[in-house]
């Protein structure tokens, strides 16, 4: 199929790129000049495992290319909108211009069944308002909506084999037309017995919010009861364990630790308590507040654990910092636990010295005021603490016995409950986790 995708960031480059390797003629389209350069030399403008591989295939095969020309779009038969959707200065909604821009800019290009696909993530009732632009606009095209539900590090095997299809579309004969077209783009994942669920608008649009929503909550309950657990003398990874053996609950993201980040869970969960108070019922997500604010508590408590670790004054202490993007296999930090810390450890007066295997170069973008370093030994060196934030293999994996030749004081806070704390305590550290005696 010919296939266009509006917008060249994080979600739109994977799927291009993915949808290129399936065998579709695709067209990348972003208005950043230097991030089309790029992708059309088969360079990502961010680490994601895989996808150099497959752009370069895909690029290499003839079915990818990339443009800042939104005429380059048509003719496609199906176009994806995958622009960002960043939450609003001084408000939690999402801010939507981007979609409207690109649906917009896209408009003078549609023919007489095209399919508009969204895939950005919104808030509930945005499909429906820009079907009837699309109706409005007399093009003849149709809208869906197919919310992603990428993992940043996982995000080439999601595309190319999805957990799940939701197909938001219209009714009668329009929505029909719209859930062909996209059994074709996904016919691949459909023979492998992927399920799909069609539905509606507003209810695929839902399904991203609300899975979403679950996800964080979940991580916050175990975060609350590691709060339950260091005042009472618990352990919260046996709690969790024990909890996690019961098939209603599961084990899976019931690790507590410093906390969720990244560039979609946090602003996400706070577009959908906005959108709900828009909509008058508020109430009913009020409970996201309090998840968020968890989260956000836990970062104070790796802080607040590093500061008590020390043996000294926190000023002109050194603290190696392990770890920067929000989670492993990422360069991604925006809202990143990791940088948060750090750079809170930093204004307190400490000597923070950082280190990451990706994202050096975009903490240090946000955060120049940090020092950085891209061997591990140098930042072990003469440390007074140690905390881990990001669980990384290489820190996952650090020999405790090695690490404690290189630091002044052998002290570690593991942020991520990751670490064999007998081992580490064999070798000599005083090692502290979060919700663990």
């Amino acid at each position: 199929m010919r296939i266009s995708v509006i917008g060249c960031g994080y979600l739109g480059a994977v799927h291009a790129s993915a949808m290129a390797e399936l065998g579709h003629d695709v067209v990348g389209i972003d208005v950043d000049t230097d991030k089309i350069t790029r992708l059309s030399q088969g360079r990502p403008v961010f680490f994601e495992p895989g996808l150099a591989e497959v752009l370069t295939s895909a690029i290499g095969s003839g079915r990818l290319r990339f443009s800042t020309d939104i005429a380059d779009a048509a003719g496609a038969q199906v176009h994806f909108i995958a622009v960002g959707t960043p939450q609003k200065q001084g408000s939690h909604a999402a801010d939507l211009r981007y979609v409207d821009a690109a649906v917009q800019s896209l408009l003078p290009h549609l023919a007489v069944g095209d399919l508009v696909v969204g895939k950005s993530t919104v808030p509930v009732g945005t499909a429906a308002r820009l079907a009837d632009l699309i109706t409005a606009s007399g093009s003849g095209a149709t809208l869906a909506w197919n919310p992603e539900f990428l993992r940043e590090g996982f995000a080439v095997q999601d595309t190319v084999s999805p957990d799940r299809l939701v197909y938001g579309v219209p009714a009668g004969e329009a929505g029909e037309h719209a859930t062909g077209l996209l059994n074709e783009v996904y016919a691949a994942a459909i023979a492998a017995g992927t399920p799909t669920v069609v539905t509606d608008y507003a209810t695929s649009e839902l399904v991203k919010a609300a899975a979403n929503a679950f996800l964080a909550t979940k991580i916050s309950f175990i975060n609350a009861m590691a709060e339950i657990a260091e005042v009472s003398g618990a352990d919260v990874t046996q709690l969790a364990d024990a909890i996690g053996f019961d098939d209603r609950i599961g084990r899976r993201f019931l690790n507590a630790g410093v906390g969720f980040g990244g560039g979609c869970l946090p602003k996400d969960i706070r577009a959908f308590t906005a959108r709900a108070e828009e909509l008058g019922r508020g109430e009913s997500v009020a409970f996201l507040k309090e998840v968020d604010a968890i989260n956000l508590r836990r970062r104070q408590r790796v802080v607040e654990l590093a500061v008590s670790a020390l043996a000294g004054p926190v000023y002109h202490s050194k603290v190696a910092v392990l770890g920067l993007s929000f989670k492993p296999d990422s360069d991604d930090v925006r809202d990143s636990p990791a940088l948060d810390v750090a750079v809170q450890l930093r204004g307190l007066g400490a000597d923070v010295v950082a280190t990451d295997p990706q994202a050096i170069d975009n903490s240090r973008a946000r955060h120049p005021q940090l020092t950085y370093s891209t061997d591990l030994e140098e930042t072990l060196r003469d440390a007074d603490a140690v905390v881990l934030v990001t669980e990384w293999p290489e820190f996952r994996e650090l020999d405790p016995v090695w690490a404690a030749t290189l630091v002044r004081t052998p002290t570690i806070v593991d942020g991520r409950n990751t670490l064999d704390a007998a081992a580490w305590r064999a070798a000599g550290w005083t090692y502290l986790g979060l919700g663990r005696p």
